[in-house]
Protein backbone atom coordinates (compact mmCIF):
# COMPACT_ATOMS: atom_id res chain seq x y z
CA UNK A 1 0.00 0.00 0.00
CA UNK A 2 1.16 3.54 -0.70
CA UNK A 3 1.84 6.25 1.51
CA UNK A 4 -0.77 8.85 -0.46
CA UNK A 5 -3.35 5.59 -0.23
CA UNK A 6 -2.79 5.18 3.49
CA UNK A 7 -3.15 8.91 4.47
CA UNK A 8 -6.06 8.98 2.78
CA UNK A 9 -8.99 8.66 4.96
CA UNK A 10 -7.32 11.46 7.13
CA UNK A 11 -7.24 13.98 4.33
CA UNK A 12 -11.10 15.00 4.83
CA UNK A 13 -9.97 16.26 8.81
CA UNK A 14 -6.82 17.34 8.24
CA UNK A 15 -8.66 19.52 5.77
CA UNK A 16 -11.23 20.77 8.52
CA UNK A 17 -8.23 21.25 10.75
CA UNK A 18 -6.02 23.11 8.75
CA UNK A 19 -8.90 25.25 7.75
CA UNK A 20 -10.31 26.08 10.86
CA UNK A 21 -6.36 26.92 11.80
CA UNK A 22 -5.77 29.02 9.58
CA UNK A 23 -8.60 31.42 9.44
CA UNK A 24 -8.63 35.04 8.71
CA UNK A 25 -10.08 35.75 11.47
CA UNK A 26 -9.06 33.27 14.50
CA UNK A 27 -12.10 33.37 17.09
CA UNK A 28 -14.56 34.87 14.34
CA UNK A 29 -17.63 33.12 16.12
CA UNK A 30 -16.74 34.85 19.67
CA UNK A 31 -15.60 38.02 18.24
CA UNK A 32 -19.14 38.49 16.24
CA UNK A 33 -20.94 37.51 19.18
CA UNK A 34 -19.67 39.98 21.68
CA UNK A 35 -19.64 42.89 18.84
CA UNK A 36 -23.85 41.97 18.14
CA UNK A 37 -24.36 41.83 21.50
CA UNK A 38 -22.26 45.14 22.68
CA UNK A 39 -24.08 46.86 19.54
CA UNK A 40 -27.48 45.83 20.32
CA UNK A 41 -26.54 46.81 24.03
CA UNK A 42 -25.79 50.06 23.57
CA UNK A 43 -27.12 51.33 20.29
CA UNK A 44 -30.02 49.43 19.02
CA UNK A 45 -31.86 48.59 22.77
CA UNK A 46 -31.95 52.52 23.11
CA UNK A 47 -32.86 53.56 19.57
CA UNK A 48 -35.54 51.11 19.78
CA UNK A 49 -36.67 52.07 23.05
CA UNK A 50 -37.42 55.30 21.44
CA UNK A 51 -39.70 53.72 18.68
CA UNK A 52 -41.66 51.46 20.91
CA UNK A 53 -41.99 54.47 23.47
CA UNK A 54 -43.77 56.79 20.86
CA UNK A 55 -45.54 53.78 19.11
CA UNK A 56 -47.79 54.26 21.93
CA UNK A 57 -49.38 56.80 20.50
CA UNK A 58 -51.93 56.87 18.19
CA UNK A 59 -50.74 58.62 14.73
CA UNK A 60 -53.34 61.27 15.38
CA UNK A 61 -51.70 62.06 18.63
CA UNK A 62 -48.06 61.31 17.14
CA UNK A 63 -48.82 63.95 14.68
CA UNK A 64 -50.22 66.85 16.51
CA UNK A 65 -47.43 66.55 18.66
CA UNK A 66 -44.93 66.81 15.86
CA UNK A 67 -46.55 68.96 13.96
CA UNK A 68 -47.39 71.65 17.02
CA UNK A 69 -46.22 75.62 16.01
CA UNK A 70 -43.86 75.55 18.53
CA UNK A 71 -42.23 72.10 17.56
CA UNK A 72 -42.47 73.14 13.53
CA UNK A 73 -40.50 76.51 15.02
CA UNK A 74 -37.94 74.15 16.38
CA UNK A 75 -37.63 72.35 13.59
CA UNK A 76 -36.99 75.42 11.51
CA UNK A 77 -34.24 77.04 13.29
CA UNK A 78 -32.46 73.48 13.94
CA UNK A 79 -32.60 72.67 10.31
CA UNK A 80 -32.28 76.27 8.96
CA UNK A 81 -29.31 77.27 11.02
CA UNK A 82 -27.21 73.79 10.71
CA UNK A 83 -27.67 74.09 6.89
CA UNK A 84 -26.45 77.63 7.09
CA UNK A 85 -23.58 76.69 9.30
CA UNK A 86 -22.79 73.85 7.72
CA UNK A 87 -22.62 75.77 4.31
CA UNK A 88 -20.64 78.24 5.97
CA UNK A 89 -18.20 75.64 7.28
CA UNK A 90 -17.69 74.09 3.54
CA UNK A 91 -16.30 77.59 2.69
CA UNK A 92 -13.96 78.93 5.13
CA UNK A 93 -13.16 75.68 6.75
CA UNK A 94 -11.72 75.05 2.24
CA UNK A 95 -9.84 78.30 3.09
CA UNK A 96 -8.47 77.06 6.41
CA UNK A 97 -7.02 73.66 5.03
CA UNK A 98 -5.73 75.37 1.94
CA UNK A 99 -3.61 77.53 4.21
CA UNK A 100 -2.89 74.75 6.35
CA UNK A 101 -1.71 72.63 3.64
CA UNK A 102 -0.43 75.06 1.10
CA UNK A 103 1.85 77.62 3.10
CA UNK A 104 4.04 77.62 5.80
CA UNK A 105 3.74 80.79 8.50
CA UNK A 106 4.61 81.79 11.51
CA UNK A 107 2.11 79.77 14.31
CA UNK A 108 0.90 77.39 11.56
CA UNK A 109 1.33 74.23 14.52
CA UNK A 110 -0.73 76.21 17.12
CA UNK A 111 -3.41 77.56 14.19
CA UNK A 112 -3.74 73.54 13.57
CA UNK A 113 -3.83 72.00 16.79
CA UNK A 114 -6.51 75.31 17.23
CA UNK A 115 -9.22 73.75 14.92
CA UNK A 116 -9.49 70.92 17.36
CA UNK A 117 -10.45 72.46 20.20
CA UNK A 118 -13.93 72.17 19.69
CA UNK A 119 -13.59 68.68 19.51
CA UNK A 120 -11.58 69.18 23.47
CA UNK A 121 -13.94 71.59 24.49
CA UNK A 122 -16.48 70.71 26.77
CA UNK A 123 -20.16 72.21 24.61
CA UNK A 124 -20.83 74.08 28.12
CA UNK A 125 -17.75 76.16 28.09
CA UNK A 126 -17.80 76.77 24.42
CA UNK A 127 -21.71 77.97 25.09
CA UNK A 128 -20.94 79.98 28.25
CA UNK A 129 -17.24 81.37 26.21
CA UNK A 130 -18.99 82.43 23.06
CA UNK A 131 -22.06 84.31 25.00
CA UNK A 132 -19.61 86.46 27.15
CA UNK A 133 -18.08 87.32 23.56
CA UNK A 134 -21.34 88.05 21.85
CA UNK A 135 -23.64 89.63 24.97
CA UNK A 136 -24.40 93.02 24.50
CA UNK A 137 -21.40 94.16 27.44
CA UNK A 138 -19.17 91.04 25.71
CA UNK A 139 -15.58 91.81 23.90
CA UNK A 140 -17.11 91.35 20.58
CA UNK A 141 -21.08 91.50 21.21
CA UNK A 142 -20.83 95.49 22.46
CA UNK A 143 -19.03 96.60 19.22
CA UNK A 144 -21.22 94.53 17.01
CA UNK A 145 -24.77 96.46 18.77
CA UNK A 146 -23.22 99.69 19.20
CA UNK A 147 -21.93 100.20 15.90
CA UNK A 148 -23.49 97.74 13.52
CA UNK A 149 -26.88 97.48 14.99
CA UNK A 150 -26.17 93.50 15.34
CA UNK A 151 -26.81 91.34 18.45
CA UNK A 152 -26.02 87.95 18.51
CA UNK A 153 -26.40 86.91 21.61
CA UNK A 154 -30.56 85.32 22.54
CA UNK A 155 -31.32 85.54 18.69
CA UNK A 156 -31.17 82.90 16.15
CA UNK A 157 -27.88 84.35 14.68
CA UNK A 158 -26.25 83.08 17.81
CA UNK A 159 -27.32 79.79 17.83
CA UNK A 160 -25.66 79.85 14.01
CA UNK A 161 -22.64 81.18 15.44
CA UNK A 162 -22.53 78.07 18.04
CA UNK A 163 -23.08 75.70 15.46
CA UNK A 164 -20.19 77.18 13.03
CA UNK A 165 -18.11 76.86 15.90
CA UNK A 166 -18.85 72.98 16.41
CA UNK A 167 -18.88 71.98 12.83
CA UNK A 168 -15.39 73.73 11.11
CA UNK A 169 -13.37 70.73 12.32
CA UNK A 170 -15.32 68.19 10.52
CA UNK A 171 -14.68 70.40 7.07
CA UNK A 172 -11.20 70.63 7.70
CA UNK A 173 -10.27 67.46 8.78
CA UNK A 174 -11.93 66.28 5.72
CA UNK A 175 -10.63 67.73 3.66
CA UNK A 176 -7.09 68.49 4.31
CA UNK A 177 -5.76 64.71 3.95
CA UNK A 178 -6.86 65.01 0.65
CA UNK A 179 -6.01 68.30 -0.28
CA UNK A 180 -1.99 66.87 1.02
CA UNK A 181 -2.26 63.78 -1.08
CA UNK A 182 -2.98 65.89 -3.94
CA UNK A 183 0.08 66.07 -6.42
CA UNK A 184 0.93 69.85 -7.51
CA UNK A 185 2.36 69.10 -11.03
CA UNK A 186 -1.13 68.60 -12.13
CA UNK A 187 -1.50 72.37 -11.15
CA UNK A 188 1.63 73.10 -12.59
CA UNK A 189 0.62 71.49 -15.65
CA UNK A 190 -2.63 73.47 -15.98
CA UNK A 191 -0.11 76.82 -15.21
CA UNK A 192 2.10 75.29 -18.45
CA UNK A 193 -1.09 75.43 -20.58
CA UNK A 194 -1.56 78.86 -20.19
CA UNK A 195 -4.36 78.43 -17.06
CA UNK A 196 -5.25 81.02 -14.58
CA UNK A 197 -4.95 80.42 -10.91
CA UNK A 198 -8.40 80.58 -10.63
CA UNK A 199 -8.98 78.10 -13.44
CA UNK A 200 -6.36 75.71 -12.45
CA UNK A 201 -8.30 75.72 -8.53
CA UNK A 202 -11.87 75.31 -10.39
CA UNK A 203 -11.31 72.74 -12.78
CA UNK A 204 -8.35 70.67 -11.32
CA UNK A 205 -8.22 70.98 -7.24
CA UNK A 206 -11.74 71.30 -6.84
CA UNK A 207 -13.49 68.55 -8.70
CA UNK A 208 -11.16 66.31 -6.69
CA UNK A 209 -11.72 68.12 -3.08
CA UNK A 210 -15.31 67.81 -3.98
CA UNK A 211 -16.38 64.54 -2.50
CA UNK A 212 -14.54 64.88 0.79
CA UNK A 213 -16.01 68.52 0.97
CA UNK A 214 -19.56 67.27 0.90
CA UNK A 215 -18.86 64.59 3.38
CA UNK A 216 -17.40 67.47 5.28
CA UNK A 217 -20.35 69.54 4.82
CA UNK A 218 -22.63 66.23 5.36
CA UNK A 219 -20.47 65.63 9.04
CA UNK A 220 -20.69 69.32 10.07
CA UNK A 221 -24.75 69.27 9.33
CA UNK A 222 -25.21 66.43 11.16
CA UNK A 223 -23.41 67.77 14.31
CA UNK A 224 -24.92 70.71 14.18
CA UNK A 225 -28.74 69.13 14.31
CA UNK A 226 -28.01 67.02 17.53
CA UNK A 227 -26.39 69.94 19.21
CA UNK A 228 -26.94 71.21 22.93
CA UNK A 229 -25.09 72.36 25.43
CA UNK A 230 -23.09 75.16 23.04
CA UNK A 231 -26.18 76.46 21.98
CA UNK A 232 -28.82 76.99 25.21
CA UNK A 233 -26.53 79.63 26.76
CA UNK A 234 -26.11 81.78 23.64
CA UNK A 235 -29.64 81.32 21.78
CA UNK A 236 -31.61 82.85 24.65
CA UNK A 237 -34.22 80.01 24.59
CA UNK A 238 -37.42 81.97 23.90
CA UNK A 239 -40.01 79.70 22.67
CA UNK A 240 -40.87 80.21 18.71
CA UNK A 241 -37.87 82.80 18.33
CA UNK A 242 -34.74 80.91 19.39
CA UNK A 243 -35.48 77.67 20.83
CA UNK A 244 -33.90 74.14 19.10
CA UNK A 245 -35.34 71.35 18.84
CA UNK A 246 -33.24 69.16 21.39
CA UNK A 247 -34.00 71.79 23.74
CA UNK A 248 -37.92 71.26 23.34
CA UNK A 249 -37.30 67.19 24.17
CA UNK A 250 -35.38 68.56 27.54
CA UNK A 251 -38.12 70.51 28.31
CA UNK A 252 -40.79 67.83 27.75
CA UNK A 253 -38.77 65.56 29.93
CA UNK A 254 -38.90 68.11 32.91
CA UNK A 255 -42.49 68.25 32.59
CA UNK A 256 -42.89 64.73 32.55
CA UNK A 257 -44.14 64.25 29.22
CA UNK A 258 -42.13 61.39 28.17
CA UNK A 259 -44.61 60.43 25.08
CA UNK A 260 -44.12 64.27 23.65
CA UNK A 261 -40.64 64.03 24.44
CA UNK A 262 -40.02 60.26 22.63
CA UNK A 263 -42.27 61.18 19.59
CA UNK A 264 -40.06 64.81 18.95
CA UNK A 265 -36.65 62.11 19.89
CA UNK A 266 -38.05 60.19 16.98
CA UNK A 267 -38.84 62.33 14.33
CA UNK A 268 -34.63 63.57 15.06
CA UNK A 269 -33.65 59.84 15.00
CA UNK A 270 -35.57 59.13 11.59
CA UNK A 271 -33.72 62.27 10.48
CA UNK A 272 -30.40 61.31 11.91
CA UNK A 273 -30.16 58.21 10.00
CA UNK A 274 -31.17 59.34 6.97
CA UNK A 275 -28.09 61.90 7.17
CA UNK A 276 -26.06 58.60 8.37
CA UNK A 277 -27.17 57.34 5.31
CA UNK A 278 -25.95 59.57 3.16
CA UNK A 279 -22.60 60.61 5.07
CA UNK A 280 -21.85 56.76 4.38
CA UNK A 281 -22.60 57.45 0.43
CA UNK A 282 -20.25 60.43 0.31
CA UNK A 283 -17.29 58.14 1.74
CA UNK A 284 -17.86 55.73 -0.65
CA UNK A 285 -17.72 58.28 -3.50
CA UNK A 286 -14.82 59.84 -1.93
CA UNK A 287 -13.33 56.45 -1.53
CA UNK A 288 -13.98 55.79 -5.20
CA UNK A 289 -13.26 59.25 -6.81
CA UNK A 290 -9.88 59.35 -4.95
CA UNK A 291 -8.66 55.52 -5.56
CA UNK A 292 -8.70 54.41 -2.26
CA UNK A 293 -10.51 50.93 -1.60
CA UNK A 294 -13.08 50.92 1.64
Amino acid sequence: MSLSSALEPVKPAYRKIAKRNYSVLPGFSLSLGYTLFYLCLIVILPISAVFIRASELSWPEFWEIVTAPRVMASYKLTFGASLAAAAINAVFGLMLAWALVRYTFPGKRVVDALIDLPFALPTAVAGIALTALYAQNGWIGQYLEGVFGIKVAYTPLGVLVALIFIGVPFVVRTVQPVLEDLETELEEAAASLGARRWQSFYYVVLPVLTPALLTGFALAFARAVGEYGSVIFIAGNMPMVSEITPLIIITKLEQFDYLGATAVAAVMLVVSFLLLLLINGLQAWTAKRTGRSR
